[in-house]
């Protein structure tokens, strides 16, 4: 009986040793870890705030303030396992080790991701520009960290690898909001050249989406194999660039046709022989 009485009474010394130990560093630990918790909640909200405030594009702003938010959150955790006298050293090593083989794995969204910062940053366009680029053109719907979102003129979805955007020719329509429309449309030789010159001029002038300024051009481009060729540029908003477009080269027609003046196509003559 007095030997368990020992033994118990030896036990209950070593807990206590240990608690005297340890009890400070488990307690220091846990407190680290709530009120580094609290700090990143804090600086998260607070730069949520920031980008809100900011011109930064919301989804970079996201992305940053989440990643800047898990960084402090680990920085937290590697400190309170530090107070509890755990070496972090390889636990750092390990971190980073893997880190490294998930960037070799993702290199090329990590290709995209960098593009897809820097389409954000420089901003070459953004939601609702018209561009070609990417192999692609249409509207653009959004830009995501890894992708670009394009709408088609006849309405299909082209998701774009960011890298692929930014690694050839960009074109925005839509960056001056004016677009030059040209236009070239041929007469007969025998027909008057003064005379398809106003009425291609009035066409331009009675179109009330043709900006005056800069000035429209009607001018004699070439004289072509069968044709005299005319070249007209007008300047419009860019939204309404292909309804000009279309209008225009309809109404050219039917004002030709009422001025009696010929547009030229291919023609072949043949003539029989008789032996």
């Amino acid at each position: 009986m007095n030997i368990q009485i020992s033994n118990m009474e030896e036990l209950s010394n070593q807990a206590q040793a240990l608690v005297a130990s340890y009890g400070l560093k488990i307690i220091g630990a846990i407190a680290i870890f709530i009120i580094g918790w609290i700090v990143a909640k804090m600086f998260r909200n607070i730069s949520n705030r920031m980008v809100k405030n900011s011109k930064i594009d919301t989804t970079l702003g996201t992305f940053i303030t989440n990643l800047t938010y898990y960084a402090v959150l680990t920085f937290v955790v590697v400190t309170a396992l530090a107070q509890l006298g755990i070496e972090t050293t390889s636990f750092i090593a390990i971190i980073g080790a893997a880190g490294l083989a998930i960037g070799l794995a993702l290199q090329g969204s990590l290709s995209n991701f960098a593009a897809g910062v820097l389409i954000i940053l420089l901003r070459p366009f953004k939601a609702g520009d018209r561009v070609d680029g990417g192999g692609a053109s249409g509207i653009i719907e959004s830009v995501q960290i890894f992708t670009t979102i394009m709408k088609t003129p006849d309405n299909k979805i082209i998701i774009i690898p960011n890298s692929k955007m930014m690694g050839d020719n960009i074109v925005n329509y839509s960056t001056t909001g004016t677009m030059r429309v040209d236009m070239v449309f041929g007469i007969g030789y025998g027909d008057d050249i003064k005379k398809a010159k106003e009425v291609l001029t009035n066409i331009v002038k009675q179109d009330e989406r043709v900006l005056k300024e800069p000035e429209p051009v009607v001018k004699v481009k070439e004289l072509g194999d069968s044709s005299v060729n005319f070249t007209v540029r007008p300047w419009v908003n860019t939204a309404d660039y292909w309804n000009v477009y279309f209008d225009f080269t309809e109404q050219v027609k039917l004002e030709f046709d009422k001025a009696g003046i010929s547009i030229p196509f291919p023609q072949r003559d043949v003539h029989m022989y008789q032996h």
